[in-house]
């Protein structure tokens, strides 16, 4: 199936993705930017193409109703979320982003740029162009 150069690489690969998952169970990204787990909430509702319900974020976030509920109150008392009635079915809510979690928003993808730009200094110009287009093409490839 594999040689064991490829095994090796794919090994190396699974470890970065691991050691990148413990940063981010840890939140050192969202620790520096001041956030909680409720942007995780934000980024959700900013990637979404429909309309957000609660369904949605526990279906993005990988997590059960009530952690994405809890996850959306809390989006919502901090300022940064408001909920809308669904005037297709009166029963859920839709999701939306307040004027100040688009700026909460903005701000968190400041500093995540900021931390990437620190982690690839003394990248090339083209190193960085084919990281991003190898990693977006992973990312894709992932079911």
């Amino acid at each position: 199936m594999y040689e064991d150069k490829e095994i090796a690489e794919i090994r190396a690969i699974e470890q970065a993705m691991v050691a990148i998952r413990r940063r981010q169970s840890r939140r050192a990204l969202a620790k520096a930017q001041g956030a909680g787990p409720e942007y995780d909430v934000l980024d959700v509702i900013e990637g979404a193409r429909e309309p957000v319900t609660v369904t949605a974020v526990a279906q993005a976030l990988s997590v059960d109703q009530p952690r994405a509920s809890r996850l959306v109150a809390a989006a919502v008392e901090a300022g940064l979320v408001r909920r809308e009635a669904d005037q297709a079915d009166g029963r859920r809510s839709r999701l939306e982003l307040t004027d100040q979690g688009s700026a909460a928003l903005e701000q968190a993808h400041r500093g995540r740029q900021a931390a990437f730009a620190a982690a690839m200094e003394g990248w090339s110009a083209a190193e960085r162009a084919e990281f991003a287009r190898l990693l977006t093409r992973f990312v894709e490839a992932i079911p």
